[in-house]
């Protein structure tokens, strides 16, 4: 793909700043230095207008095309990190413990801020760019929040294109595709409670880490025998948190994970058959299992035009 030369000479630009980003990670809505970074660099790349603090910690700037015509269009990017401990030995790693730049989001922040200093610079273009650096993405309803702060009205944006990194996608190359993108995201947490006993004596026990086994093991049964072929879902239980030492059956165990889907109605199923299939396999066991399901964004679903 051939690549503008002006976008080109600022490639070193935009790798600063990402590993600026990148070693100083911030989580949810905590992005205070990155927000400030990002408003005073679209300061300097002479914006018409750069609002911080939308959606609390959000940042916004216009930039007005040359050319004639009203048209409003939006370009978003998110800001924050995970809360991920960094491994990779690089020369801007992470500087803050148990924070990492682990998703691209330093990628995201950075692409779009050269995608500011380009238009801003030569504004060749109708109509108003308005580009979005949102917050809390990862789990914070960082762009719901900034939407309820009056974005989309106060800008009058008619049409938002947001983009995020694919590892394992050729150089150069862009996927996209009409209709459902990226699915439903829903929280998942389970709390098993057992009766808690020695390790030497099970039968006097109910032993929370069987049961969330055997619960594990079941909810993989769901998307197999109850979505249909044709449709998609998945379940992951991602973390097993049980005991606090080699010989004492636990009382307690918890589990928690994710449950994706691209269609509402597999979007319910799931929520219902999650619970039926947890409560009912803790009960085959003598044990109890409390299912919590907390529904996150809707599906992503690219409009045809």
């Amino acid at each position: 793909m051939p690549i503008v030369n002006r976008i080109a000479d600022l490639h070193q630009d935009i790798t600063g700043w990402r590993r600026d980003f990148h070693a100083h990670p911030e989580l949810q809505f905590d992005v205070h230095r990155t927000a400030g970074a990002v408003a005073e660099l679209l300061k300097s790349f002479g914006c018409d207008e750069v609002v911080p603090g939308i959606g609390r910690t959000g940042v916004v700037g216009v930039i007005r095309g040359r050319k004639p015509g009203k048209k409003v269009v939006g370009l978003r990017a998110d800001m924050d990190a995970l809360p991920l401990e960094e491994e990779t030995g690089l020369p801007y790693a992470s500087t803050v413990r148990g924070k990492m730049h682990a998703c691209g989001h330093d990628g995201h922040t950075a692409m779009l801020l050269g995608a500011a200093k380009y238009l801003a610079e030569t504004r060749n273009f109708a109509g108003t760019a308005v580009v979005i650096f949102q917050p809390a993405e990862e789990g914070g309803g960082g762009g719901l929040a900034m939407v309820k702060d009056g974005l989309m009205s106060r800008f009058a944006i008619e049409e938002v294109y947001g983009m995020h990194n694919y590892p394992g996608l050729p150089l150069g190359e862009f996927a996209i595709r009409a209709g459902s993108m990226m699915a439903a995201a829903d929280h998942i947490e389970i709390a098993i409670e057992g009766k808690g006993g020695h390790a030497a004596r099970p039968h006097l026990a109910i032993d929370t880490v069987l049961v969330g086994a055997q619960v594990i093991n079941q909810l993989q049964s769901i998307v197999s025998r109850n979505v249909d072929p044709l449709e998609s879902g998945v379940v992951s239980i991602c973390m097993f948190q049980a005991g606090h030492t080699d010989n004492v059956i636990p009382q307690h165990a918890r589990l928690r994970g994710t449950a994706r889907s691209l269609k509402p109605q597999v979007r319910d199923l799931l929520q219902q058959r999650i619970g039926e299939v947890a409560e009912g396999t803790a009960r085959l066991y003598g044990a109890s299992a409390k299912v919590s399901y907390h529904r996150g964004y809707p599906v992503l679903a690219n409009h045809e035009r």
